[in-house]
């Protein structure tokens, strides 16, 4: 009974790592339109933001497994928690002095933290119980990491984008006095919320110091990459998790894109229950002549989707195979893209937007069927599977040069083969489990 209690306050803490993973993933994000007039970024400089957020996964995972494999997971959660908060703090630096560089490296350390953090609590939750249950353990975590990334942009609204950003034409007017108080408190606005951000993440660290997690898995292991390799589940997870994750990243990228190729602006307006929607979301019938901001309100949706996807699927992951589970996922966001794709207007639109909930148990369970059975190689395999979260970086951009090839639709045949390896991989796991293997 004390051993299953100390398993619920552990994953309790471990749904707080997640919950803030989210929460500064989209947080940053709300920077990038103050950033760009603080820094006076080119358009190639801003790419360069998710650029190092994405190096970070696929450069570091393996030496944070290397880390996790040394001091543990306790001690790789303090060292991610550590790096993360150095990260946030960097942006004061980077703010003050206005310096891009500082403000990447900042990114880039604090993407290093969440590297570490990933690599060291998603294998920890999947074996906090029976690891029957994992998948589902593991997606009610992330559906706390969708809560993050659901609550983050409110905040970031209310702290960081609460007054108008200037234009360059606009600060290039003012007076040279001016100019300066104006980005002063730009910088202001930047360094406050992060630092605040920097002292929270330090407090949990501090919890994590004086706690006693429990100690399930064997990380001094003399286990190779090399053997790892030869496990097919895992490799074919990889893969999964590679697709998954660019799939995902592909499509919420280009939504608002999308959205205006369709031309549904006109459709929104006249239809009284989704202009009715439009406005309670933007809380303001002026700015539903934005038509970026008509479309982009629905996108919304499709993440609010995978974060109630996730708080579902983990009851269904109890009660059915967890193969078999991401395999019918798997399927029906096929159907909805095909749907999206032989249809046009609010028919579309929908159907898309449905695609988030299928995203919803995804991650956390090619995860934990990859990692199944591997013992005391789950260390080096999380830092495998992390290192695929790559994929967000790679896809995207294959996606958009499809579509200036030809158009939305032709592109969304690619994000369609993502899903048939999915359901490839849940079938495989499905079959398996049956035969319990």
């Amino acid at each position: 009974m004390t051993e299953k209690k100390n398993y619920q306050i552990s994953f309790a803490l471990i749904t707080v790592l997640f919950f803030f993973l989210g929460f500064i993933t989209v947080l940053v994000d709300s920077l990038i339109p103050r950033l760009r007039e603080l820094f006076e970024l080119t358009y190639f400089q801003a790419g360069m933001v998710q650029f190092a957020f994405f190096s970070a996964y696929f450069l570091l995972s393996i030496p944070s497994s290397f880390i996790i494999n040394k001091i543990g997971y306790k001690g790789g959660i303090i060292s991610g928690l550590s790096t993360l908060a150095l990260g946030c703090l960097l942006f004061y630096p980077a703010a003050e002095f206005r310096s891009f560089g500082i403000f990447i490296l900042g990114y880039f350390t604090l993407a290093g933290g969440m590297t570490l953090l990933q690599v060291a609590i998603n294998p920890f939750v999947a074996v906090l119980g029976h690891e029957k249950s994992a998948s589902g353990r593991l997606t009610l975590a992330q559906a706390f990491n969708s809560l993050g990334t659901a609550i983050a942009p409110i905040v970031g609204a209310t702290l960081i984008l609460s007054d108008k950003i200037k234009s360059k034409n606009e600060i290039s007017q003012l007076s040279e006095n001016a100019q300066q108080v104006y980005l002063t408190g730009e910088a202001s606005a930047v360094q406050f919320p992060f630092v605040w951000i920097a002292l929270m993440i330090g407090a949990v660290a501090v919890i994590f110091i004086f706690i006693s997690l429990p100690k399930l898995i064997q990380t001094n292991s003399s286990g190779t990459y090399f053997s790892l390799f030869k496990k097919k589940n895992l490799m074919l997870g990889v893969m999964g998790i590679f697709f998954y994750v660019g799939a995902e990243v592909a499509i919420g990228s280009y939504l608002v894109n999308y959205f205006l190729d369709m031309n549904l602006v006109p459709l929104i307006k006249s239809n009284e229950t989704m202009r009715y929607i439009t406005e309670v979301i933007l809380n303001s019938a002026l700015k539903i002549n934005d038509q970026k901001a008509v479309v982009g309100v629905f996108v919304a949706f499709y993440w609010t989707g995978a974060m109630l996807g996730r708080f579902f699927g983990s009851y269904l992951l109890k009660k059915i195979n967890p193969g078999l589970a991401i395999a019918i996922f798997a399927f029906f966001a096929i159907q909805l893209i095909v749907v999206s794709i032989s249809t046009n207007g609010l028919i579309s639109m929908w159907a898309i937007l449905a695609v988030g909930l299928c995203n919803s148990i995804m991650f956390p369970t090619i995860f934990t069927l990859a990692i199944g059975g591997l013992k005391e190689l789950k260390p080096k395999a999380s830092g495998l599977l992390c290192m695929a979260i790559v994929g967000g970086a790679i896809i995207p951009p294959m996606f958009g040069y499809l579509t200036d090839l030809s158009d939305f639709k032709t592109a969304l045949t690619l994000i369609v083969c993502c899903y048939i390896y999915i359901l490839f991989f849940g079938y495989y796991n499905f079959k398996l489990i049956s035969k319990g293997k």
